[in-house]
This record gives structure tokens, sequence and C-alpha cells, in this order.
């Protein structure tokens, strides 16, 4: 694992929003919007929480797990690679990464039990195959770095450590692995827009500090992105069932 983000591979692999806000001809021949190219992604990020849930993983697996997902479909079309296969197997891949293995037998399990539909009924065979698929994708390119490295640190430095302002902003980069923040901004960044919405919601006046710091208008670009998804995120199941029968998935 890098020990700077600067000189890994993750800030090399940085993209413009206009890079990930592309939906691929194979989907787009089946009519997929980019609304719902985001949808499944978003779909596929809680689907992938709710698993790490059950296999028991720390929140650091899911959150590369959920980057790994996003880094894929930025690379291959969803019609090509199953995001209901894709999803538990960087899952799979993600536990090794991050020195937290799961077994594939346990993921498996869980798969089936948390869906009757025969469209997640995946076997072992299915998640080890789709492994080395998306291995191929990545460019075996593993290393993520993750917002919540520099949040308690940053808190700490804003006098904003306390139990209310961590749970909040810890919160609050949870959610932000439902868009493709960490594919196009440095995770302090994120960090960054976490706590400044945090010290809004709280009331706390840190705005020296956010000067001091000089990185004001990237934090806010960002805040605002976050704060766009909480009010457009009150989206009905049908749109999200719409974009999978357009994949011929049924959800």
């Amino acid at each position: 694992m890098a020990a700077n983000f600067w000189t890994s591979s993750h800030f090399k692999q940085l993209l413009d929003p206009e890079e990930v806000d592309v939906v691929h001809q194979q989907d787009k021949d089946k009519g997929i919007t980019l609304e719902e190219f985001k949808l499944i992604k978003m779909h596929m990020a809680n689907y992938i929480m709710k698993l790490a849930q059950n296999v028991k993983v720390r929140q650091r697996v899911v959150a590369t797990a959920v980057t790994y997902m996003r880094r894929v479909y930025t690379r291959r079309s969803m019609s090509e690679y199953d995001p209901r296969l894709v999803a538990p197997t960087c899952l799979y891949l993600a536990s090794k990464a991050e020195e937290s293995t799961v077994q594939a037998r346990l993921l498996v399990f869980y798969i089936k039990k948390l869906s009757s539909d025969e469209k997640y009924r995946y076997e072992i065979k299915d998640i080890l195959e789709m492994e080395m698929k998306i291995l191929e994708a990545l460019n075996y390119y593993l290393v993520v770095f993750h917002p919540y490295r520099t949040l308690s640190p940053l808190l700490q430095d804003a006098g904003m450590n306390d139990m209310s302002m961590t749970q909040l902003s810890w919160g609050l980069v949870n959610d932000t692995y439902k868009m493709d923040l960490i594919l196009t901004h440095p995770p302090y960044l994120i960090a960054l827009a976490c706590i400044y919405i945090a010290s809004v919601y709280r009331e706390k006046d840190i705005t020296t500090w956010f000067e001091e710091l000089r990185v004001d208008m990237n934090v806010k670009n960002i805040s605002m992105e976050i704060l766009d998804f909480y009010e457009n995120k009150m989206i009905a199941d049908e749109r999200i069932s719409t974009a999978f029968l357009k994949l011929a998935l049924k959800p």
C-alpha cells in the first residue's frame, strides 16, 4: 500500500467528472440514461453495504469495494459486467486487498440469503471468474486512499473532535460512497467538505480555520455536490427497476 497519496496510483487515476459520467455504448444501445447509470451504481453500493453488514467487515473494506465497483464502470459496460455479480466480487476482492479476507463460500451464502431472486444466486466459481475480470478492468491497481484517514486529524486540528462532530462527519463520509466523489477528488478534500457541512449543521463557525487552509472553493464545490445528492436521493424504486429491466436484468 502506498504511504503517500500524491505518489499513489489512486492519485494518478483521478478523473474529471465528465469522464465518470459516461454511459458506455452497449448500455446506451439498451436505452440506459445517465441518470439510470448513476441509479444502478448507487443501488449496488447499497447492496455492497448490506452484504458487508452480514459478513462483518470494516467500513474501510466497504469503501474500497464501492470504489472498485465505480472504477470498473468507468472502463466496462453494465451490459458486459453484470452489476449483481460485480458488486459482491468487488467486496470479496476488497476484503483481500484490505487484509480482512472474507471466504467466498460465506459471501455466496449471504448473497443467496439476502435475495430469493435467481439473478443473485451466484456460486463461488462465478465470484472467482469475475474477480479476474475485475482485476483486469482495474489494470491491477488496487490502492485506494479514503477520507477516513484524514478525518480525525482534521477535526482535531479544527478543534472539533468531539463525539457529535466526529459521528456526523463520519456518517457524511459514508454517504459520499453513494456518489462518484472518490473517483474525482482527493480524499482529504472530501473529508474537509464533510467537516464543512457538519460544522454548518452544528452551527459551529470554523471560517477562519478554512481560510487558513486555502482550499475554500474546492471544499464548497464538493459540499454542494453532497448536498445536491441529499436533495435528490428520494428516488422511487420503480426508476431503479426500469433501469435494470433495460439491462435485461430483472431486479
